[in-house]
């Protein structure tokens, strides 16, 4: 057989390979197309309304759509969009709680130090207007001479003098202030004055420099008696009203005239001329204003109104004002330990003494009747005494820190909240509603009164009586006794 011959043959038999991939490939493509054909028809007829219904033919099952799986990011993003309200929230919380960490921390690590002269001298003096037997008075003043500061602690007679002479440290004095004696007020600031614009040396014959008063603390009386309005005598009102409200602002007062007067030398360009003044006062009482606590809330609430006036007054001078609200503290390192068991019903201090005229027991037997279960309620209660039950109050290092961060600067806010219990009460004084809080307290309403018991019938008098303090059934009006046959100690409730 020849080569051409069994090239003739190769080709032939290749041909059927051929042809049966070529047939393949068209029978595919012949179906493919008539698949193709034969489905459109098929929804064409299912959506033609002109085909009977029953002769229509079923139209095919949508193609399952793939799931692709989507990455944290996506979700993330996908959840945001159907959750913006509550996202925004978050952020929100989420950077406050950020922030005010930061700022927790930064404070915490700032170095506290007053400033002092090339010497080595201290230069900057500090006042308190409060009594030195307040353990907050004693821990200030004790804390602000640590940090370099002069102290004056404001007496009002020589056993104030002794106090602060027990403190034994030189740097904090005594600064007499008589504020009952106008005159003798005005010489002691006059004194105090020409201390200031003295020149003074750290050592001797060592080189002298001034003094500049950074700031006046006023530290009002925390003590209130804790009673129903009706069982406390005038005289107690009258009493509490020039102990704890009058003498704080004639103390202010008789300041005054230094803080608005310029004490450095002429030559001082010093940024920083006036002096800040800062006013204690509780908050948690004035909060909320709870029963039985007329004495403090009224108090407190006299003073913050006064604070505010002050402040409009003196900020055209440039004098700041800070009102500094307290809460609950730790004072079991300045309190005797059998003090440190007893709380104060009034309010701020959990740990001074009791507040006067708290027993119920000594109450006559109306008032007993009307207010004693829920007075008991109520001075037990967790929020009712003045106090968070089971805490005992925030560390003294917080209002120490507080109080020189307003002196330097670093805080200018014109309130400030410090303690355990201030924000918190704040909150419930300014949202929660009246009745609510009293009933969180155990106020419960009083559906019997005692039977109303006449002085009269224990001392009978004719009725020409010469005083006329009985009732003429013949008149159409009571004679009031005069008020020097009452007594001073009298009131509502008292027996006869």
């Amino acid at each position: 057989m020849s080569a051409d011959d069994q090239v003739f043959l190769d080709v032939l038999s290749s041909l059927p390979n051929d042809i049966r991939r070529y047939s393949g490939d068209v029978a595919d493509y012949i179906d493919k197309h008539v698949d193709s054909i034969a489905e459109t028809i098929r929804v064409t007829l299912a959506k033609a309304s002109w085909v009977p219904e029953n002769m229509r033919p079923r139209p095919p099952p949508p193609a399952p759509q793939l799931t692709l799986p989507t990455s944290a990011y996506e979700k993330l993003e996908s959840w945001v969009s159907r959750h913006k309200i509550l996202t925004g929230v978050i952020v929100l919380v989420t950077g406050t709680v950020i922030y005010r960490t930061c700022r927790s921390s930064a404070l915490c690590r700032k170095t506290r130090r007053a400033k002092r002269a090339r010497s080595g001298g201290r230069i900057e003096v500090v006042v308190i207007a409060g009594s030195p037997s307040l353990p907050l008075t004693r821990s200030l003043s004790l804390d602000l001479e640590r940090k370099g500061f002069v102290v004056f602690v404001v007496s009002n007679g020589p056993e104030d003098e002794h106090m602060i002479q027990s403190l034994a440290r030189p740097d904090i004095r005594a600064l007499a202030i008589d504020t009952t004696d106008p005159p003798s007020t005005g010489n002691s600031i006059e004194r105090f004055a020409q201390y200031l614009q003295s020149s003074h040396a750290a050592i001797p014959q060592g080189k002298r420099h001034h003094l500049s008063l950074k700031a006046v603390i006023l530290i009002p009386s925390l003590n209130y008696q804790t009673s129903p309005i009706a069982t406390i005598p005038p005289s107690s009102f009258a009493d509490l009203f020039n102990t704890h409200l009058l003498h704080p602002i004639l103390t202010i007062q008789a300041f005054l005239p230094l803080l608005t007067a310029r004490l450095t030398p002429a030559g001082d360009k010093s940024k920083d001329d006036h002096p800040k003044v800062l006013v204690f006062t509780p908050s948690i009482i004035s909060s909320i204003n709870p029963p039985f606590h007329a004495p403090e809330a009224t108090v407190c609430s006299a003073l913050s109104a006064f604070t505010e006036v002050l402040t409009a007054e003196l900020r055209p001078l440039s004098i700041p004002v800070t009102h500094i609200q307290l809460g609950t503290f730790d004072f079991s390192g300045f309190t005797p330990a059998a003090g440190s068991t007893r709380h104060h019903h009034g309010g701020v201090f959990g740990l001074l003494p009791a507040a006067e005229g708290s027993d119920s027991l000594s109450w006559p037997d109306s008032a007993r009747h009307a207010y004693g279960r829920n007075f008991v309620t109520q001075c037990g209660s967790a929020i009712g005494a003045g106090r968070i039950r089971g805490m005992r109050g925030s560390s003294l290092r917080d209002l120490h820190n507080a109080v020189f961060d307003v002196i330097d600067g670093s805080i200018t806010s014109g309130t400030v909240r410090v303690g355990l219990g201030a924000g918190i009460y704040g909150f419930v004084g300014r949202f929660v509603p009246r009745g609510l809080v009293a009933w969180m307290m155990g106020i419960r309403k009083v559906d019997e009164l005692a039977t109303w018991q006449s002085s009269s019938a224990n001392t009978p008098r004719s009725a020409g009586s010469e005083n006329g303090d009985v009732l003429n059934t013949q008149e159409s009006f009571v004679a009031v006794p005069p008020m020097e046959d009452i007594g001073a100690e009298a009131h509502v409730w008292k027996e006869g």
